[in-house]
């Protein structure tokens, strides 16, 4: 009798990834020309990340510059929130966190769609902030993985500890 095969469901952000591409913005922040003397920053507070400048358009323009960032180091724009820019003094800020693990509704989600739509035989259990799912045959795993990717939710997903 062959044993189970797995794989995990969750949803996680390299912290060192996100540090590079602050980074990187905070780098072409200081030296591009439509970013000189508006006092416009980028850089960690806490566990959030905090952007600056002098105008509202400079403010949103710091964020695409982070997101370009984002995208070339692979880390999913689905896995950084970015409040709205708000008046602070004289400056324009703006906040943007990065969401880790996967609520239990969506992990319910996820588990619904797998029950309803995947291969029999495919087993799902909701471990904190992560889902695994298992099968005696690693076809349907790799069909599983398949649908979830389709399925395009509103949070980023990776797979791991595939055995």
């Amino acid at each position: 009798m062959a044993s189970d095969s797995s794989f995990d469901v969750v949803s996680k952000v390299d912290r060192q990834e996100v540090d590079n591409a602050l980074g990187q913005a905070a780098r072409e922040i200081s030296q591009r020309f439509d970013f000189k003397n508006t006092d416009s920053s980028i850089k960690w507070s806490g566990e959030v990340i905090e952007m600056e400048s002098s105008t509202e358009e400079k403010v949103k323009a710091i964020w695409d510059v982070f997101q370009s960032k984002l995208v070339k180091r692979g880390v999913s724009l689905k896995a950084v929130n970015a409040g709205d820019p708000r008046i602070s003094g004289k400056m324009w800020k703006m906040t943007a966190s990065t969401d880790e693990g996967i609520s239990q509704e969506n992990a319910k989600k996820i588990s619904k769609l797998i029950r309803d739509e995947g291969p029999k035989g495919v087993k799902c259990q909701i471990q904190g902030d992560e889902l695994r799912v298992s099968s005696k045959k690693r076809d349907d795993l790799q069909e599983v993985q398949r649908m979830i990717r389709e399925a395009d939710y509103d949070f980023a997903v990776q797979f791991t500890n595939y055995r």
